[in-house]
């Protein structure tokens, strides 16, 4: 029974996202057929389509950068040995016995020996990150669509002023004001399709790191959390002030 719980709860199911991405849509559809909004939904349901074989594209293996970095450290590792190469075969060279015997000498050629191990560390540590950070462009190039999405969705609801539709407030509209003729009611339902679709933009993102354990790639989605989380919570700011202006019958939710 715990594994079962945790095979059902401990991961993201993609194809539950794009389930709630497709009833989002329909319930737009219904409610503002016409709306710009259902494209952005549209739009987010075709992310969320791609959204596994892009989990999986961020996360593949790429072989042809993995064959050449062991091609790199190969090379570094032979290039090391030159050094040891000419001084063997060097006719002045001094034995081993002779420069362990003396105090300076071993300490420059210990200091030397250390310095080249440092940088053929770091050489080597360089060439093994070339494909995690190649996976990381992956990811943030992903993170960055939703970003996008996420402004666009926060456009569509910018305009929508909660205090015009208020049956006491005086509003001296002018030729290039934005037409609202919601009632209270559609102006909730809409703001609230408006959060639920942030919500599920930051899933989406989820998804594509869920499998890919990268610092970087973590953080970027990170930040897209907060900011759909903060563009939901202004939206939620005109719910509450929705709740305060006098209201037609609620209608039950699609």
């Amino acid at each position: 029974m715990k594994a079962s719980l945790e095979s059902d709860y401990g991961t993201l199911d993609p194809q539950k996202i794009v389930d709630t991405i497709e009833r989002l849509k329909q319930r737009i559809g219904e409610r503002f057929p016409e709306s710009g909004l259902v494209k952005v939904c549209q739009q987010l349901e075709l992310v969320g389509e791609n959204m596994v074989k892009r989990a999986e594209w961020i996360g593949r293996p790429v072989f042809w950068l993995r064959a050449l970095n062991v091609g790199l450290c190969f090379l570094i590792a032979s290039l090391s040995l030159v050094p040891l190469y000419f001084y063997f075969i060097s006719p002045d060279k001094k034995p081993l016995s002779e420069i362990a015997g003396n105090p300076v000498d071993l300490i420059t050629l210990s200091e030397a020996a250390i310095n080249d191990l440092v940088f053929i560390g770091i050489a080597i540590f360089f060439c093994l990150s070339i494909e995690r950070r190649y996976k990381r462009q992956r990811a943030l190039k992903a993170i960055h669509e939703l970003r996008a999405i996420a402004h666009v969705i926060d456009m569509h609801q910018l305009t929508k002023d909660p205090h015009r539709i208020s049956v006491n407030a005086v509003f001296d509209s002018t030729k290039l004001s934005p037409k609202l003729t919601m009632t209270p009611f559609l102006l909730r339902r809409y703001l609230d399709y408006c959060s639920e679709m942030l919500s599920l933009v930051g899933k989406i993102a989820a998804v594509y790191v869920q499998n890919f354990d990268d610092s970087t790639a973590l953080a970027s989605v990170s930040e897209l959390e907060t900011l759909t989380t903060g563009l939901s919570n202004k939206i939620w700011q005109k719910i509450a002030i929705l709740n305060m202006v006098d209201q037609e019958t609620p209608a039950p939710r699609i």
